[in-house]
């Protein structure tokens, strides 16, 4: 009666943990409300300041794995904002080998970034990844740069002449504007072959009166096309400050403290940042520049950074050079930025966690494997193989610890029964019986906390990795960065309904349960009815929990699984004892319960 009483509760338990966890993510991690009212885009004063702070009725929505607008409304305006603000005249092209776009010499904006190299969709006609998106669309983000002149702002709506352009490697682009007070200020652009805009700003003083001059950059977003922010993956603010990477705080908590959460300790760089990408200022090397986030309502954030006074003598003129990057988090290229501007801890702007020291070498292997055989899904599948294989001395002493033990049994078992009534003298003799035998009971434990994270690790290479975005493996798998596509419940498709994301199984998601299922009936470990039960459902239930996640995990588990199961095989014909007497033990199990069930 008792174990039926646990089995049930055993069930129970399973099957709301099973309901439970679409309800929990559905409820840590929300899709994008579509909010009651048009949001109206901040403006901002010369301090930096908003004149339309968060109200209530601001809606702080999560985005989705990759980010961008997902109401069709907001899509569509802007689509037209971009159609009419894309178009005016005196906008500079920019044209470098993996970005496109134009700056707005109102404000001396860079607000027209798309990336060459990635595009929306897997659909190969889909269209550039846009990054940047002019002030007043849904989907604003765009970087200005201007000067702070005895402490009043240059002005937003001021129009700077240009000279040069496009824009492209070796073709620089110059900014102008003179206020007619004497400063004339220039803004020199330059971009390389990747995604880093430099920008050296100049103010000259011509007038007979020394000038206060602060340079300033900005960064200003909304959260409305963010990534969603996990447990696991950071989106919204991050930077370098006093040598340590800080991810955060998250748009709803700087929101929530209204206005300003100024940084601490001098800025390396500084910006927001989506699972895949990022827009960051670097500071002039050496500099000791004011640095915050802020606030803005509306869902509307803004990085600053604005270097300390200087005074300009007439007759003089000072120089600040500020980079801004926008582009895709590709781990050489931020390595390469890293060691090339000395941007400290650049490559760190992707969140490897604890164990980036293991990740980041499994990301080397898994993109150099990709290289060799160009099917990304071979590539996870060959990087399994060489884990496991490095992996499997380790699972050799893991086997041979637990024969040794199951060998010691009957000794054991013996001391246990003699010194049943003093639990001092029979530790200290099965501890001599180690000695003796010369085992190590924590021998079989190790292995397992070796490989604890180096298996996490590469689920975070996975997780994290762009060059996964939009990589095809075989058959309907077109995206392993995106979860199975085919789900059971529809057929494939050709019955004309939505699955609900707690029944969208598909068929990665079933071999990973079968696959599960198989290496808990290989082991022969005996166990009491109810933990049996447990691992019986077990497998089916992991395989409704891990069905949402990228197809190129599922990839990888099943992958680990089936190699767990021929290394089973292998180790259990080395190990024929140890198989014999876990098979013994689990009969006479069995013959126990029988007879107590008889009787």
């Amino acid at each position: 009666m008792d174990n039926t009483r646990n089995l049930l509760l055993a069930v129970v338990l399973c099957g709301l943990m099973l309901l439970g966890w679409d309800a929990g993510m559905r409820y840590f991690y929300p899709q994008p409300a579509v909010e009651a009212q048009a949001e109206v885009a901040a403006s901002t004063g010369a301090d930096g300041s908003s004149a339309a702070l968060a109200g209530e009725g601001e809606t702080i929505t999560s985005g989705t794995r990759e980010g961008g607008l997902t109401d069709p409304a907001d899509i569509a305006q802007e689509e037209a904002d971009l159609e009419t603000e894309l178009v005016s005249a005196g906008r500079i092209q920019i044209n470098a080998p993996e970005v496109s776009g134009s700056i707005n010499p109102v404000g001396a904006r860079i607000d027209d970034i798309t990336l060459k190299t990635h595009t929306q969709t897997v659909d190969k006609d889909s269209g550039p990844v846009r990054i940047f998106s002019p002030g007043g669309t849904p989907a604003q983000h765009f970087a200005e740069f201007g000067f702070i002149v005895n402490g009043e702002r240059i002005a937003e709506d001021t129009v700077w002449q240009s000279e040069g352009g496009p824009l492209a490697p070796g073709n620089p682009v110059t900014l102008r504007h003179d206020n007619g007070q004497g400063q004339v200020m220039t803004i020199a652009l330059a971009i390389d072959d990747h995604y880093m805009i430099t920008a050296k700003q100049t103010i000259a003083n011509t007038s007979e009166n020394a000038i206060v001059a602060r340079p300033f950059s900005l960064i200003n977003r909304t959260s409305r096309t963010a990534s969603a922010d996990t447990w696991n993956v950071h989106s919204g603010p991050i930077g370098n400050f006093a040598d340590a990477v800080q991810f955060g705080p998250d748009y709803d908590d700087l929101a929530e403290d209204s206005a300003e959460g100024t940084t601490e300790g001098r800025a390396n760089w500084l910006g927001f940042t989506d699972i895949y990408w990022l827009s960051a200022l670097v500071p002039q090397d050496g500099s000791d520049a004011d640095t915050d986030f802020r606030s803005l309502g509306n869902s509307l954030f803004r990085a600053d950074l604005i270097y300390q006074p200087v005074t300009v003598a007439a007759g003089r003129q000072v120089t600040k050079t500020t980079r801004l990057f926008a582009g895709a988090k590709e781990s050489t290229v931020l390595r390469e930025y890293e060691q090339k501007y000395s941007i400290d801890k650049f490559g760190k702007s992707i969140d490897w966690g604890w164990f980036e020291f293991i990740a980041w070498p499994i990301w080397w292997l898994l993109t150099h494997l990709f290289g060799l055989v160009g099917n990304f899904g071979v590539a996870i599948i060959l990087l399994t193989v060489v884990i496991r294989g490095a992996l499997f001395p380790i699972a050799q002493k893991q086997f041979a610890s637990m024969a040794a033990m199951k060998a010691i049994q009957p000794k054991m078992k013996a001391i246990q029964e003699r010194y049943k009534d003093n639990k001092q003298e029979q530790q200290q003799k099965i501890m001599a019986l180690y000695k003796e035998e010369k085992v190590n009971p924590l021998a079989g434990c190790l292995p397992i906390l070796i490989q604890i994270p180096i298996f996490f690790a590469l689920y975070k290479t996975l997780l994290l990795s762009i060059e996964m975005r939009h990589q095809p493996f075989a058959l309907w798998l077109k995206d392993l960065s995106a979860p199975d596509p085919a789900h059971i419940l529809n057929l494939f498709g050709l019955l004309p309904f939505d699955v609900p994301s707690l029944l969208a199984i598909g068929p990665l998601a079933i071999l990973l349960g079968i696959t599960m299922w198989m290496t808990f009936k290989l082991n022969p470990t005996a166990m009491d009815p109810i933990q049996q039960q447990i691992f019986n459902i077990m497998p089916w239930m992991l395989m409704f929990v891990m069905a949402p996640f990228a197809a190129g995990l599922l990839l990888y588990w099943v992958t680990n699984n089936v190699l767990t199961i021929a290394q089973q095989a292998y180790l259990y014909s080395r190990h024929p004892q140890l198989k014999a007497a876990a098979e013994k033990e689990k009969a006479d199990k069995a013959a126990a319960a029988a007879r107590e069930a008889a009787g």
